[in-house]
């Protein structure tokens, strides 16, 4: 199962502030970016079958009203309980577990490629080296604090650079791959 990252982040590393909020990105109010462009996210999103989010993650992309993924397995990874909707309980599971049981599971079930996202959801995905893709987008914003894309590992994890693209709007987006 390939697993994946697409993500936006500050020039400074930040994915949100430390209040949660993603003023900084334009679109992330769940609004079509002023540009109009997608930067080849619902490209990206088709090809996923499955989605782990964090809990903070599904706190925010609820409050945007309607939600996103449609009809996609997504499953909140999370410690706490939460309240799901009953309009998503089709789709939207909470679970408590490690990653590697949880990439486990997904692939027994015969899923065959996962995006993982939210702060802390990433960095425990990237400790046990299941990250196989990263995609992520430098938004020319500097905000100075907030929730790290990237936080400490026990050991380097090396990643291959596969393509760097600009855009007019100043975001760069940088795709890598895991060296095995």
């Amino acid at each position: 199962m390939k697993v994946s990252v697409y993500i936006a982040s500050t020039l400074d590393g930040f994915i949100a502030r430390k209040n949660g909020e993603l003023d900084w990105l334009p679109g992330a109010d769940g609004e079509t970016d002023p540009t109009g462009e997608d930067f080849g996210f619902h490209e990206f999103l088709d090809s996923v079958d499955v989605m782990v989010i964090g809990r903070k993650t599904f706190d925010m992309v609820i409050s945007f009203g309607e939600w996103p993924y449609a009809d996609k397995r997504v499953i909140v990874l999370t410690s706490k309980q939460i309240r799901i909707p009953s309009k998503l309980s089709s789709t939207v599971e909470a679970k408590s577990c490690h990653p590697v049981e949880l990439v486990q599971e997904l692939i027994e079930a015969g899923h065959q490629h996962l995006y993982v996202d939210g702060g802390k959801t990433i960095q425990s995905f990237l400790k046990e080296r299941l990250i196989q893709e990263l995609t992520i987008f430098r938004v020319p914003v500097l905000i100075g604090g907030g929730t790290p894309l990237f936080g400490k590992l026990d050991k380097d994890i090396h990643f291959h650079h596969v393509q760097t693209t600009s855009f007019e709007n100043g975001f760069v987006e940088s795709k890598y791959e895991l060296i095995p």
